[in-house]
């Protein structure tokens, strides 16, 4: 079977956090007649062994009739990267004679990302290689830009939950005289900074999905794209030393003499962000996430068991939000500094090369 992604998994875990913050409100604010209601429905929780926990992964493996209408996909789907090349290359006729010329199975190489297969001569050999290149790179980053946005959306809404959680709460509290008004401030606060993100994530999200639509010549045809819920596993090892070294003098050997020398600057910057891209996201998936998604889990069993209070699951589901949405920002750093990789090993020139500056802000990658 195959394992979970890791940001699948952390999602779950966050929804764990958001599904049990309203029962602890519930079971701390209800008025009398509903609290033997209430003690019953916790009682029947506590069946499962892992509690709340439990339950959510049943409600997930078998969504009401609702939730799967609500599920259907409405617009053209693009699910992989090979798919948004494909289209993309279509808006270009011009390049229907290039595609010709390479051959089908270059061009499949091209499609599904494995440049560094490719005969480099080919760039000599066949005019018009660079469009070709060019407009796959476009794609390939256009995708993972809407792919990642979609995520974060998911994120942030969750998110948002547990802070319109928290503030009920302290709103509850405030009224009954267990809080003042200054103490409530702070999560009132942390709603609104959580509303306003999920506001920037959903524009982000609408924006990055235009500038697909419109790359795919779907403009005015399609308003959405049905996108997958995540990107693609980051690999376990990165391309080694000895390959990328190879296909660099492999590519300068059909370089014009000019270009050679801009070639080996591009090369190493590239390599270099690419290097680092890849540990980041390894070190995000296999230690921070995967310490963070164990304190998580450990804290909603502490909280069923009575042993960690709302706020220590409310302050512990907006870490697992966060560290979330910085996993996924290192998985989307990765494949745009992959792109950009493989198509300078191709005898392409990025204007720029991807900003390692840690979390799911949009990156700074090279313009086309």
């Amino acid at each position: 079977m195959k394992r979970p992604h890791f940001v699948r998994a952390s999602g779950a875990l966050l929804a764990v956090g958001v599904l049990v913050v309203p029962l602890a409100l519930l079971a701390q604010t209800a008025p009398p007649t509903q609290e033997a209601d209430w003690r019953r429905a916790n009682e029947a929780v506590g069946a499962y062994k892992r509690g709340h926990a439990d339950i959510l992964r049943w409600e997930q493996a078998n969504p009401s009739s609702d939730q799967a209408n609500d599920a259907l996909p409405q617009g053209t789907a693009v699910p992989t990267m090979e798919d948004a090349v494909r289209r993309a290359w279509l808006v270009h006729r011009e390049l229907a004679r290039v595609q010709a010329r390479f051959g089908p199975q270059n061009v499949q190489m091209i499609a599904t990302g494995r440049w560094m297969e490719l005969d480099p001569s080919l760039q000599r050999r066949v005019e018009g290689a660079g469009e070709l290149l060019e407009v796959a790179v476009q794609a390939r980053k256009a995708w993972v830009e809407a792919v990642t946005a979609r995520q974060i959306v998911l994120h942030q809404q969750a998110s948002l939950e547990a802070a319109q959680a928290a503030n009920e709460l302290g709103k509850r509290m405030v009224t009954v005289g267990n809080w003042s008004r200054l103490q409530q401030s702070p999560v009132q606060l942390a709603e609104a900074s959580s509303r306003m993100g999920l506001r920037r994530a959903k524009l982000a999200a609408a924006q990055s999905q235009s500038g697909l639509i419109k790359l795919l010549g779907l403009a005015g045809l399609e308003t959405s794209l049905v996108l997958p819920d995540r990107l693609p596993d980051v690999p376990a090892t990165a391309m080694s030393e000895a390959d990328l070294q190879k296909s660099t003098a492999a590519i300068q050997g059909q370089l014009p003499n000019a270009e050679q020398l801009r070639n080996k600057a591009l090369a190493r910057s590239a390599i270099e962000a690419y290097q680092a891209a890849h540990a980041l996201a390894l070190d995000s998936r296999n230690v921070v996430l995967k310490e963070r998604e164990y304190i998580t889990e450990e804290t909603v069993l502490h909280y069923n068991g009575m042993l960690k209070s709302v706020w220590d699951l409310l302050d512990e589901t907006r870490n697992q939000a966060q560290a979330t949405a910085d996993a996924i920002g290192t998985q989307r750093d990765f494949w745009i500094a992959e792109t950009d990789l493989q198509w300078v090993m191709q005898g392409g020139a990025p204007d720029s090369f991807i900003s390692l500056g840690g979390g799911a802000e949009a990156p700074k990658a090279a313009a086309h």
